[in-house]
């Protein structure tokens, strides 16, 4: 937990070398690598709980096991048979004080844009770790859909394969 009783939010992304997290919403994040597959379930599960949209987990198709899952859904109509599921129109603000009450002293935000938007303006992300992987794909998906005037601070970056770099940004007050 950070300092000030907070939950530390760290916002996982695969990126392209022209900033793309997708080619469209619904697309499987399969081009990524294993690499960064596994960087990704050691640092999810290091956290133990994820936050995502609604499309992000329809992408995936089922919770992703040993973390709790957050799905940021407007739709009321949703439900879970898991127990590491749950889906909530609750505010950011209150899942990371729910989270927080719960005991997590941090979690990973996983997007997509809209929720990312929803989390960045307000200041809740703490820290950004962007893979970049050695693909164009000219149009697509960003990170953020929105102005946003945030300033970073490289804290380490490493080769993670023959092609593939993974960059922790911390984001600056």
């Amino acid at each position: 937990m950070k300092k000030d009783g907070k939950i530390k939010v760290v916002l996982i992304m695969a990126m392209t070398l022209d900033g793309k997290i997708a080619r469209h919403s619904l697309e499987p994040v399969d081009w990524t690598g294993r690499t960064d597959k596994g960087i990704f379930v050691e640092i999810t599960k290091g956290a133990g709980v994820v936050i995502m949209g609604s499309k992000t987990y329809d992408t995936i198709g089922r919770p992703l096991p040993g973390r709790k899952n957050v799905v940021m859904t407007s739709s009321k109509d949703r439900q879970s048979n898991h127990e590491n599921l749950i889906f909530t129109s609750a505010s950011p603000e209150d899942i990371l004080k729910g989270l927080a009450d719960e005991g997590f002293e941090s979690a990973v935000l996983m997007g997509g844009t809209t929720i990312n938007d929803l989390f960045a303006p307000k200041g809740l992300i703490h820290e950004i770790y962007i893979t970049v992987v050695p693909k164009l794909f000219g149009q697509g998906l960003s990170i953020f859909s929105r102005k946003l005037d945030a300033a970073l601070e490289l804290m380490e970056f490493q080769k993670i394969d023959d092609h593939a770099l993974l960059l922790k940004y911390k984001v600056l007050p």
